[in-house]
């Protein structure tokens, strides 16, 4: 029988069962049925699968790591073939396939220590390991405990392991002292013994001098003591590391350094402390140990400024300061790094004065508008604060957001050292229905509170692209504002009244000049230009995603820009289509990696064209299927296209409704001969009325008109211009009839 090296109980072995969990086993079996299931195990990667990641464990047996065991998408995962890792054994199979659970604990360090999971010797401590299967007896691994029971320091190797060789010299060590002891007692009777032949008058002549000598001696002994630690403290002092930019320390491996920044980030592991710690040039990780999942360092939160010294590492491929010492800074020394981190920000976030990627009057008008939106977006990744991308899931919108993507990325990668930080600091998420309304504010706000809570982040910047202008998406705003949440607006859809106030950047031709506005510009034009703001260094690679984002009368000038990037119209055209076919399935989902193939990888053109060629033929099929019946009247000299979408199109079923009806207004006003006759399309349910009318219908004013024809329809808009327009079940045949013509009248 032995005693736990973590807590000194009996155990059948070096561990007790209540703490198999905390330390770190190497398996030098060669069965399956030889694991331990519950225990964590090092292990190195063997090959990946669609469905997880194959990790060797010893020498002999392979086990799966499934994907839904992840805690992260697989394709994030940061390990290469032969990389050492560490997982948990769930079970062994009777086939004798082993299931693998992933490990939060991805460093040595952050266990409690280190044994050998031997067959034969069981748990053991790697000194007393022999590799032969014939180590000690467990009963002979009693480590040497403190008065509590528990492992002292003392006796831990550099893995926190209790060192059994430590005790033996330690006994050693002993057995000489008590001989040193023993003889100098022998010495000393025989000098007290020839003491006493001396004569009392020698005696007192001695006292008296050896006691002038001894106050001399006193006075000598205190002089060298004080001189002794005026230098020590001068040594101390000349020995302080000098205070180094977190960007550097990739050239600084195994020195210690002395970093002065912002606490951005503080997560509690099994292990140590984790600070996440920006200065004015990046940002770093700072591990403190105090005991294993005890906080370290506690008076020290989110938003403190902060002194570290300590010892630069790598980990995993990934820098990390391995902290000696941590101090809070206050007065003039937190006033001293806060004003050279806010000096250094303002100077970096604020982009230089670059022009647009096209002469275009539109965009012009918010040239300022779009700097101060780059500077927020690039001030939010320098703060260590998440970016969220809220786009419409249209080709429009995923173009516009794709490009603010593709800028930010490369910024995060730069600023934060872990190697799956784009995944923690930015995220695009699709808007199904145009808003940013109340659910999907709820959703946010639920989401960056519980990582505020329990990963103590910073509050994100949201960015809402192709939406946020209307009364729609006001209660959405208001709730992010409630919390602080510094917001973003980029759209082109015209506004209603206050709503642009809710947002601290808004971006919106409307906005600036209504003479300039116009209705030739996307938030595709907007969201690349914005991107060439925020990291000039992807402005040639967004360039040809103007023209992406026009789905006919794309400006020559933006049409320009993509031939010269090498993408021709045709091209373009498969791009736009593509990303609309995808952008229809899993609308919420932001297919990141997919996107990024078919708008930027120019050797993948043929996914484009595959994809594009199944949105021609998905469209082809359901324009035949309506065309039949398109019912034409007129009103007032307007021409209406009506289309009951309900029952003549396939309503769960690519192309979306608003989709078609695009098109179908498109090919309708290519087939009107009559130049400036007024063409409207319209597409209606049973409890919705969709309008297409090139931005010349505002919803909100015909809802009104209509409601007095019809007052017991429930008539409402969502939207302003070519919105939506609601009314009761029962009453449709009256809305439709109304609102045509309300329509008929304001044109």
């Amino acid at each position: 029988m032995g005693s736990c090296i973590i807590c000194g109980a009996p155990a059948d072995g070096a561990i007790c069962e209540s703490h198999e969990q905390d330390v770190l086993f190497e398996f030098t079996g060669s069965n399956p049925n030889q694991l331990t299931p519950g225990r964590y195990y090092s292990g190195t990667v063997d090959g990946f699968a669609e469905f997880g990641v194959f990790v060797n464990v010893g020498d002999r047996v392979t086990g799966l790591l499934h994907r839904s065991e992840l805690d992260r998408r697989l394709d994030s995962l940061d390990w290469d073939e032969g990389d050492e890792v560490f997982v948990q054994v769930t079970g062994v199979r009777d086939n004798g396939n082993v299931d693998l659970g992933w490990s939060l604990r991805q460093s040595e360090r952050e266990f409690r220590g280190t044994l050998i999971d031997d067959p034969e010797q069981g748990a053991v401590l790697p000194d007393d390991y022999d590799g032969d299967g014939d180590g000690r007896d467990d009963g002979d691994q009693q480590a040497t405990t403190d008065g509590a029971g528990t492992v002292d320091p003392q006796t831990r190797d550099d893995d926190g392991n209790a060192s059994v060789a430590e005790s033996e010299d330690a006994s050693e060590a002993s057995t000489e002292s008590d001989s040193q002891a023993e003889t100098e007692s022998d010495s000393q009777a025989e000098t007290e013994s020839d003491s006493q032949a001396e004569t009392e008058s020698d005696s007192q002549a001695e006292t008296e001098s050896d006691s002038q000598a001894e106050t001399e001696s006193e006075s000598q002994a205190e002089t060298e003591s004080e001189s002794q630690a005026e230098a020590d403290s001068e040594s101390d002092s000349e020995a302080e590391p000098s205070r180094v930019q977190i960007a550097t320390l990739s050239d600084r491996v195994d020195e210690t350094v002395r970093i002065e920044g912002e606490v951005v980030g503080a997560r509690q592991t099994s292990g140590p402390t984790v600070f996440e710690i920006r200065d004015e040039s990046a940002t770093v990780d700072c591990a403190a140990f105090v005991e294993a999942g005890v906080r370290a360092y506690p008076e020290v939160e989110t938003g403190d400024f902060v002194r570290l010294d300590g010892v630069v590492e790598l980990r995993h491929n990934e820098l990390q300061v391995e902290t000696d010492e941590l101090q809070k800074l206050e007065g003039d020394e937190r006033e001293t790094v806060e004003t050279r981190l806010e000096d250094a920000l303002r100077a970096e976030a604020r982009p230089d004065d670059v022009g647009l990627l096209a002469d275009h009057g539109a965009v012009g008008a918010v040239h300022d508008r779009i700097r101060d939106a780059a500077e927020a977006v690039r001030r939010a990744v320098m703060e260590s604060r998440p970016v969220i991308v809220r786009h419409d899931a249209t080709a429009d919108g995923y173009v516009a957001g794709a490009a603010i993507e593709r800028a930010v990325l490369p910024l995060v990668r730069d600023e934060h050292a872990q190697s799956d930080a784009q995944y923690h600091y930015f995220d695009r998420r699709p808007l199904e229905d145009g808003d940013y309304d109340m659910a999907d504010a709820t959703k946010d706000v639920t989401q960056m509170l519980d990582n505020r809570e329990r990963h103590d982040e910073k509050l994100p910047l949201f960015v809402v692209v192709g939406a946020g202008s209307t009364v729609e998406s006001a209660d959405g705003l208001e709730l992010l504002d409630v919390y602080d949440a510094p917001r973003v607006v980029v759209d082109t859809g015209y506004p209603d009244e206050d709503v642009a106030d809710l947002a601290d950047v808004s971006v919106n031709p409307h906005l600036a000049d209504a003479d300039a506005a116009g209705d030739d510009v996307t938030a595709g034009v907007l969201g690349a230009n914005l991107a060439a703001h925020v990291n000039g260094d992807v402005r040639d690679g967004v360039a040809h995603l103007p023209a992406v984002s026009y789905w006919d009368d794309a400006p020559d000038a933006y049409v320009d820009l993509a031939e010269e990037a090498g993408y021709e119209e045709s091209h373009t055209d498969a791009l736009r289509e593509a990303v609309a076919l995808e952008a229809y399935y899993q609308s919420y989902e932001d297919k990141r990696e997919l996107i990024t193939d078919l708008l930027f990888e120019h050797e993948k053109r043929d996914l484009a064209e595959h994809v594009a060629e199944q949105f021609r033929e998905k469209l082809e099929t359901e324009i035949d299927t309506v065309e039949p019946n398109l019912s034409i009247r007129g009103e007032n000299g307007v021409s209406f296209t009506v289309l009951d979408t309900e029952a003549f199109t396939h309503r769960f079923d690519f192309p979306p409704t608003g989709l078609l009806l695009d098109e179908i207004h498109r090919r309708e006003l290519g087939a009107d001969a009559a130049p400036g006759d007024h063409h409207v399309t319209v597409g209606f349910d049973e409890d919705e009325l969709r309008v297409r009318s090139d931005g010349r219908v505002n919803a909100r004013e015909v809802a009104d008109a209509a409601s007095e024809t019809a007052p017991t329809a429930g008539i409402s808009a969502k939207g302003t211009r070519d919105g939506r327009i609601e009314f009761l079940i029962g009453e449709r045949d009256a809305a439709l009839d109304a609102v045509v013509e309300a329509i008929a009248d304001q044109i």
